[in-house]
């Protein structure tokens, strides 16, 4: 699969995102790039944990950078440490083509574009309560410490083209990762998925998903690991 044939195009809230040409795959919601990152992400993840303590977000799937920058904006006075993990990075020229500073409202396009010129497994401070490290790699190549996650967001490609990154050894992996009592959010509803997930020890819950999607899924890491 070519991950660098990709074309810019508008979103029907007016925010941008990218297609892969050759699978036909984007990487938001036709309905709405703006509105899914901040349905899913923002609203069912970072803000799900706002009890005021410091954070730590593993993103699966930095894309375009938005699930990021919009992580950075709704962030408040809470520390947060923010590893983000892409295999197929954007060109500073496709960055320069989103036009995410027209259509949010405050967007931080500075911080924005620092995240995607941050070199690899370089710890940026994008301000005093907000670290950012993004590694370019293959999720699956990727060895992460345990217990080190508080959320993570799961936003790889679909399950069809992407399967390798669906299974019960990739969420085992992620699952140690996180702390007890971490969440995993994803924009997929799919059985099998909610099933792998199930498998290595989460708890699954399905909630409303953004315009012109069903269903999205949140998983737990129990607060307390039975033996």
């Amino acid at each position: 699969m070519d991950f660098s044939n990709r074309q810019v195009f508008v979103t029907e809230d007016g925010s941008s995102s990218l297609r892969l040409r050759e699978a036909d795959e984007q990487y938001h919601s036709f309905h709405g790039a703006c509105q899914e990152s901040l349905h899913i992400y923002i609203q069912n993840g970072l803000q799900y944990r706002n009890d005021g303590s410091d954070i730590a977000i593993l993103e699966c799937g930095f894309g375009t950078g938005l699930n990021a920058a919009l992580t950075f904006q709704y962030a408040g006075s809470r520390n947060i440490s923010y590893d983000a993990v892409e295999a197929y990075p954007l060109t500073l020229e496709e960055v320069k083509t989103l036009n995410y500073a027209s259509a949010v409202k405050d967007f931080h396009t500075e911080t924005h574009l620092r995240m995607h010129l941050a070199v690899n497994q370089s710890i940026v401070p994008l301000s005093s309560s907000f670290l950012f490290k993004k590694t370019i790699e293959k999720l699956e190549n990727i060895s992460f410490e345990s217990e080190s996650y508080d959320v993570v967001y799961y936003d790889m490609f679909n399950p069809d083209l992407q399967p390798e990154l669906w299974t019960e050894s990739i969420f085992e992996k992620i699952f140690q990762t996180m702390r007890p009592g971490g969440i995993l959010v994803t924009y997929c509803a799919k059985g099998r998925v909610k099933r792998a997930l199930k498998s290595v020890g989460f708890d699954v819950e399905s909630l409303p998903g953004p315009a012109g999607k069903r269903e999205i899924t949140r998983a737990h890491k129990p607060s307390a690991i039975s033996n």
